[in-house]
């Protein structure tokens, strides 16, 4: 490795240590308004269903929202399982074990 991409690998983790640190150790002096606050609940649900929906009915890049959709269905079904459940363990052994067994059978 030459001594430039070193410095450049140092450089981006500074930046990266620097820009997290600040924020740390600035977090009990800052205020959040409570709006705020409260929006920020919905940012982890967002996130994930903007990641998961894409995957469960574009799994050939077409969308396909059919029940031969193995991946739709082991989504629909850990869906339930976590609603019901309220587990997360459970509601991945669901999902995974519904799209095996999808798989196997079709």
């Amino acid at each position: 490795m030459m001594a430039t991409e070193i410095y450049l690998i140092l450089g981006m983790a500074l930046i990266t240590f620097g820009i997290r640190y600040v924020l740390l150790a600035f977090a009990e002096k800052i205020v959040f308004p409570k709006l705020l606050k409260d929006s920020l609940n919905f940012i982890a649900p967002a996130v994930l269903t903007a990641i998961t929906i894409p995957a469960l009915i574009l799994p050939d890049g077409k969308i396909n929202v059919s029940i031969h959709n193995p991946y739709l269905v082991a989504g629909v079904l850990a869906l339930v399982a976590g609603i019901y459940s309220k587990n997360v363990l459970l509601t991945i052994l669901v999902g995974l074990s519904a799209f095996f067994i999808y798989q196997i059978l079709i």
